[in-house]
């Protein structure tokens, strides 16, 4: 059975921290190097729910995507809920680890996964990574959708093979149009609209689009947007890294269990259908001047 040291480094070979942001916070956030590790969970946040269910299946390492402490902090006293994580962590020989930018920008990373969830086949990143010789690295995705379908029947497409939450999928562009080339980018992707419009796309399939910057973006150039909740663009990368660490406890012959939070923690729960439309504009019909009294 490994150690968490061995595990880690796994992990670490596999998704490196110098691949990560400056501002980024990845790596081990708790646990014993010494401790003995045959249980391995992969969540996309964590939150208490995803902490609850690692200590339900025994887990010994809980690897997430999102860091549970992005900024400082000078406390982590149960009297916060990130503090009642780190606790329950802790009292429960939990270990966590986050892979956040540098499993964005490895190789196969998030939007690799996000752009085979949805059908897509990968031919680069939106912006490479100036590090990797091979240009395979980087942010975001740009695939081919083979044949070509509309983008009704696309956004039909990225609804089906994305798991399913309360607000589903936004499109914004002509439902009639032929989509062919397709940028992604797993999580919030507005940051890379000048990068996108540049690869001449038809569509961006990515997560958190805001209403000034979506809003300017279809202005500037005919390109479709399909946004869709940021967990669900980064929930399939937790079976990739999975596949990844399994082949390497294979390869070095270890008794390693994993698997895959199916829990969904994006925090909007419910939809509701918005049946009000304002009401058109009256047309008032031009009045006759009265005519003087003689």
């Amino acid at each position: 059975m490994p150690k968490l040291s061995d595990v880690i480094a796994a992990l670490e070979e596999i998704y490196p921290p110098q691949w990560a942001e400056s501002w980024d916070a990845v790596g081990l956030v708790c646990g014993d190097p010494d401790a003995e590790t045959a249980k391995v969970l992969f969540a996309v946040d964590p939150v208490q729910s995803v902490v609850d269910e690692a200590v339900a299946w025994g887990a010994d390492l809980l690897v997430t995507h999102h860091p549970l402490y992005l900024r400082g902090t000078t406390s982590v006293a149960a009297t916060g809920f990130k503090g009642r994580v780190v606790h329950t962590l802790i009292r429960n020989g939990v270990a966590l680890h986050v892979a956040h930018t540098n499993a964005d920008h490895a190789h196969p990373g998030v939007s690799d996964a996000l752009a085979e969830a949805v059908g897509l086949r990968v031919t680069g990143p939106i912006i490479p990574d100036p590090t990797d010789p091979t240009g395979r690295r980087g942010s975001g995705r740009i695939g081919l959708l083979e044949p070509p379908i509309t983008l009704a029947s696309f956004a039909a497409k990225v609804a089906d093979g994305l798991p399913a939450t309360a607000t589903g999928v936004r499109v914004s562009g002509d439902p009639d149009r032929l989509i062919s080339r397709v940028a992604v980018a797993g999580g919030s992707g507005d940051s890379f609209f000048a990068e996108v419009r540049a690869a001449g796309v038809d569509a961006y399939v990515t997560a958190d689009l805001r209403h000034h910057p979506a809003s300017e973006a279809t202005e500037a150039a005919p390109v479709a947007l399909v946004d869709a909740a940021h967990w669900a663009t980064e929930w399939p990368w937790l079976n990739l890294a999975d596949r990844a660490l399994t082949e390497v406890a294979t390869e070095r012959g270890w008794q390693l269990e994993t698997r895959v939070s199916t829990l969904v923690t994006d925090p909007w729960t419910a939809h509701a259908p918005m049946p009000y439309t304002p009401p058109k504009p009256h047309s008032s019909t031009p009045h006759s001047p009265t005519p003087a009294a003689p």
